[in-house]
């Protein structure tokens, strides 16, 4: 069934909290898995890939630094999107649309110029 015009609040409408939390832990996650992929391939080149082998050494540090990773991004993303009502309304009032006054002031000639 179709929804009526008037019940859909009109408007900018963002991602709730819990969706940005869950963008947040998956592009920390997604750096995470990039950055454990190079540290891990760096320390199993230095150090060798020890009694475990070399995929699930990587795998380690790929999935811990993911996580590591995705987990601080899903809370800063999370903290940052949560403010004050005082703040929300002070946003709202200065991304306002402009509106245009009539002009009601006359303001006065300089005294070089002639009135015609």
């Amino acid at each position: 069934m179709p929804v009526p015009v008037g019940s859909v609040p009109s408007g900018p409408h963002g991602p709730t909290t819990f969706q940005k939390l869950k963008m947040g832990a998956m592009m920390g996650g997604s750096v995470g898995l990039i950055i454990g992929f190079i540290f891990g391939f760096t320390n199993i080149v230095r150090f060798g890939p020890g009694p475990n082998g070399m995929l699930r050494t990587l795998g380690q540090y790929m999935v811990g630094s993911a996580a590591t990773f995705g987990f601080f991004m899903g809370i800063g993303t999370t903290i940052r999107t949560e403010s004050s009502p005082i703040a929300a309304q002070a946003f709202a009032s200065v991304n306002r649309r402009p509106f245009i006054l009539p002009r009601q002031h006359q303001y006065p000639r300089s005294s070089g110029e002639q009135s015609t």
